[in-house]
């Protein structure tokens, strides 16, 4: 039986991470460019390829969603795009700029000012609050503790997570952690948000105020939102989608929208 579809909702606005730490949009034509992107594991006769020579432009203002079988490659494109893997051969370019000509210090800060990202695992911070972690990257980029905690609990709000705030990850359910890494992964207004599998621990209702954000965020000229998922429910909120099969595209397509026939 077919999941049940997450029906549509009333849009919201994203807010704007406005004030001190804020980073002004990097001008760019594109949000992410792959060229003869190659990715291997492994050395000798145990050496895999992962992704083959694959080629990808991804438009600011698009939501892409990546698809395919399990060990295609979605995760290992989605981690080249964020700067956390190293191609083997080929290029990964992020709002204009060629990470692999980034030094890691450089790197961390082009990642902290410009990306986002909701890892499969959370990998939220144990000893800190759900509210605490979701200000971390404000924090980093010198915003003040209690402006921090503003914008982080006013996202948390906007994600039904209100009373949860004040608790550890290890008080969360599965489904609450992770509303509490895309709150993490938003607060900071990045241009390039890259989730992995976020409504994989969410029912419906969650599901659906996830993916509204994800679309508000990315319904901007200078935004773009790439989600790897197997949630057949949220194909409809993507404007592409893009098939992967053995470490290379095999399909792209349009869905329709939530609601249509």
């Amino acid at each position: 039986m077919n999941p049940t579809p997450f029906p549509p909702s009333p849009t919201f606005t994203q807010p704007v991470a406005a004030g001190t730490g804020a980073s002004a949009p990097v001008a760019a034509a594109c949000a992410v460019r792959c060229r003869e992107l190659t990715r291997d594991f492994g050395e000798g006769p145990a050496r895999t390829t992962v992704l083959q020579r694959l080629n990808l432009e991804i438009p600011l203002g698009e939501r892409l969603m990546l698809v395919g079988p399990s060990g295609c490659g979605k995760t290992t494109l989605v981690s080249l795009m964020a700067g956390l893997l190293l191609p083997t051969s080929g290029s990964v370019e992020v709002l204009g700029t060629d990470l692999g000509t980034l030094s890691g210090d450089d790197l961390v800060r082009f990642r902290g000012r410009h990306l986002g990202f909701v890892f499969q695992q959370f990998n939220l911070i144990p000893a800190l609050t759900a509210v605490e972690n979701v200000a971390v990257p404000l924090l980093l980029q010198g915003v003040g503790f209690a402006e921090a905690q503003r914008r982080a609990g006013r996202l948390l709000d906007r994600l039904e997570m209100r009373e949860h705030a004040g608790k550890y990850p290890t008080q969360l359910s599965g489904g609450q952690q992770q509303r509490v890494a895309v709150a993490r992964a938003l607060v900071h207004d990045p241009q390039l948000l890259i989730c992995d599998e976020p409504t994989a621990s969410l029912d419906t209702q969650a599901g659906r105020l996830v993916m509204e954000m994800l679309r508000e965020l990315a319904d901007s000229p200078q935004r773009a939102v790439v989600v790897v998922t197997h949630d057949s429910r949220i194909l409809s909120f993507a404007t592409r989608v893009i098939h992967l099969q053995d470490g290379q595209i095999v399909g792209s397509d349009t869905p329709l929208p939530p609601g249509a026939a």
